[in-house]
């Protein structure tokens, strides 16, 4: 994969937890992201998908819960996950007006990954997730279909690319190039390290807004630029896991402190954002098929929890910022351009050693 410069590499190092080996989601393991991209004239789209374990979700669930902080979006599974407690989906991230092909695509997959264990599939939750990408991407030409959706399973990976790639490709942030964007933290609990990852597709904010290492950079930047008066609309998907064994219960809880670290960059979830959060957890395995009446899972003594809440804060300001540093400047839609942050925090000298 190539190098891309993470905001760490500015010497703005997020929070106090140790990181992960790579600083993303995927520390986790069994955690695998994968991308197609569209980017053509008219389109600056795609999908990015994660696999939340290596063998088939949907025979071998994960304890799972969501939380939203406000409303504005299209996602679709997160009833089921909260009832449940559980998901049974690859996560799949797109456009607000491709939701439907790709879950249609999800499916299908789906179906094929029983049909190799010859489980018939009749019911299924699909968990797909959107942000709106109309400013740089035609969206009305639902450019994402089923085979970019196979296209991104294929591409998944440990080591995986953030940024203006797959969903990312026309998301905007903070009136910057957003996009993918992850980072990790690790946690020691009796005696062994365990790992929380964070993954987003960042889409909304202002550039006066933004705040980076407890800077308002946006607003020095903003100064010095004239950019057409925005609404300030959008949304963030936010994806957490982690190999804490945690009930459902607690996982909400945990979803909850996202708010933290999109605080801490300039986010006040306006009116017209989606601010979504999907949390799981590798450690307890609830297979399709259990026979027993009693099903055994371990979970977090609550005591403890507080350390989860923080490696969820900082992960979630990284990743953010991690989307916004690795993505590349799009121009798309009627000539619209988004610019890359890091041009200007190395023309202005901002944040930088």
């Amino acid at each position: 994969m190539t190098y891309q410069k993470r905001i760490e590499d500015y010497g703005i190092n997020i929070g106090e937890l140790p990181k992960g080996k790579l600083n993303k989601i995927t520390d986790v393991k069994g955690v695998r992201v994968g991308h197609c991209t569209i980017d053509t004239e008219d389109s600056k789209t795609g999908v990015t998908v994660l696999l939340p374990i290596e063998k088939n979700i949907y025979t071998n669930k994960l304890i799972a819960a969501s939380y939203v902080l406000n409303g504005f979006g299209k996602s679709t599974g997160l009833v089921q996950i909260d009832e449940l407690g559980t998901i049974e989906s690859i996560i799949a991230l797109t456009n607000t007006l491709n939701v439907g092909l790709v879950h249609d695509a999800v499916v299908d997959y789906m179906i094929e990954e029983c049909n190799k264990e010859k489980v018939e599939l009749e019911t299924f939750n699909p968990v797909i997730c959107e942000c709106n990408d109309s400013y740089l991407n035609n969206i009305q030409l639902k450019a994402v279909k089923g085979e970019h959706v196979f296209e991104a399973i294929k591409d998944s990976k440990v080591d995986f690319e953030e940024g203006d790639i797959g969903a990312g490709k026309g998301m905007s942030c903070h009136q910057f190039k957003g996009g993918i964007g992850s980072a990790s933290r690790i946690i020691k609990l009796d005696g062994n390290n365990y790992t929380v990852g964070v993954l987003v597709l960042s889409n909304y904010g202002l550039l006066k807004d933004l705040i980076i290492d407890g800077e308002n950079t946006g607003k020095k930047i903003s100064e010095k630029l004239k950019l057409k008066s925005q609404r300030d609309s959008g949304s963030i998907i936010s994806i957490i896991a982690t190999d804490i064994p945690l009930s459902s219960r607690q996982l909400r809880r945990v979803c909850k402190r996202t708010a933290v670290g999109l605080a801490r960059t300039g986010s006040y979830f306006s009116h017209g954002s989606g601010e979504i959060t999907i949390g799981f957890s590798t450690a307890n395995i609830i297979k399709h098929d259990e026979g027993g009446d009693i099903v055994n899972i371990r979970i977090l003594n609550e005591d403890i929890i507080n350390m989860v809440f923080r490696a969820v804060a900082e992960c979630e300001e990284e990743a953010i910022l991690n989307s916004m540093i690795t993505a590349n400047k799009v121009e798309g839609l009627q000539g619209r351009t988004r610019e890359t942050l890091r041009d200007y925090l190395d023309k202005y000298k901002i944040n930088s050693k």
